[in-house]
This record gives C-alpha cells, structure tokens and sequence, in this order.
C-alpha cells in the first residue's frame, strides 16, 4: 500500500500546495493546529531522515528554508520551528520523511518544548 504522502505527490489526495519544486513539495498540514502549518516532504518516497539520501534530504531541507523566509520575510512572522519525527519512539506518525515548518509570533500560545524538567545526565557518558 502506497502512502498518504506519495498519494498526496501524485494528485491523488487533495492538498493545499504552499510551494513545489523537481525534489520536493510543500502543502499546509490538515490538523489546522496552527496558522501556516507546513509539511515539507521529498517527491522521492523514504521513511525518513535515517533512510533518505543526501540529494534529497538537502533539498528538502533548502525547501524548509525557503518556506520559514518566506513566513518570516513576507508573512509578518518573527520566527519559525521546524521540527521531525524519525520513527516510531520518536512519534512519526506519517512514515514518509517529512518536516514540520510552523511559523510563530511572540505570544502565540504555542509550546513546543515539552521538556522542561532537567534531568539528572551524564554528558559524558
């Protein structure tokens, strides 16, 4: 079974298309959680950033960026996350490489560090 991402990539499913190029494509995600929600993905299919080739993990990678300029340049933005989930501990939930621009403003209400509590680490180790 092909994925909802690859899907996506071939017209298939419905999207909202922010910016698309020959390596990579960049739609608003549909959890509308937060204004200007991006997903950048690679038109060729892989997992995700452990198992995507370099050409096309820079190139989505510049894509991101293009995108967070943009909200940032154009927008009215101040700043950016973008964030990435690599397997299933890590809370990947689409098992197509993809990367999470969200563009923020001062006073957005959005907490994306969920970990605040120190712990007690050895660095060295």
């Amino acid at each position: 079974m092909e994925c909802i991402f690859c899907k996506i990539i071939k017209g298939e499913i419905p999207s909202y298309k922010i910016y698309e190029d020959d390596k990579t494509y960049a739609f608003l995600d549909i959890a509308c959680d937060s204004y200007g929600h991006t997903l950048v993905i690679p038109k060729k299919h892989c997992t995700n950033i452990l198992d995507c080739d370099e050409e096309y993990l820079k190139a989505t990678i510049a894509t991101a960026q293009k995108i967070s300029r943009h909200f940032v340049e154009k927008c009215g933005f101040e700043g950016v996350n973008v964030l990435n989930a690599s397997g299933v501990s890590a809370q990947q939930s689409v098992f197509h490489l993809h990367l999470h621009v969200i563009p923020r403003k001062a006073g957005d209400g959005i907490d994306i560090w969920a970990l605040k509590d120190k712990k007690e680490l050895d660095l060295e180790e």
